[in-house]
């Protein structure tokens, strides 16, 4: 994580956190994204804010293996 503010743009932000630019366009969108700044018409991410998103994503996986039996489940 860096502790100083670095701005940056939809490409760079998008590569930073390893998604497309229109996977970042679309969540910005609809709110679900990191959160970023527009200024003149630009729009910005800091990257302080791209590593609070991130940060704030992870998942721990839960996986229930006492109810495993062994067999596939098919839902048809």
């Amino acid at each position: 994580m860096r502790s100083t503010m670095e701005r940056l743009n939809t490409l760079d932000a998008a590569s930073y956190l390893g998604m497309s630019p229109s996977w970042l366009n679309k969540s910005r969108l609809f709110g679900t994204g990191p959160v970023y700044l527009k200024t003149g018409g630009r729009v910005q991410y800091d990257t302080r804010d791209l590593d609070a998103w991130l940060a704030g994503s992870r998942r721990t996986a839960v996986y229930d293996f006492a109810n495993d039996n062994g067999r596939a489940r098919v839902s048809i």
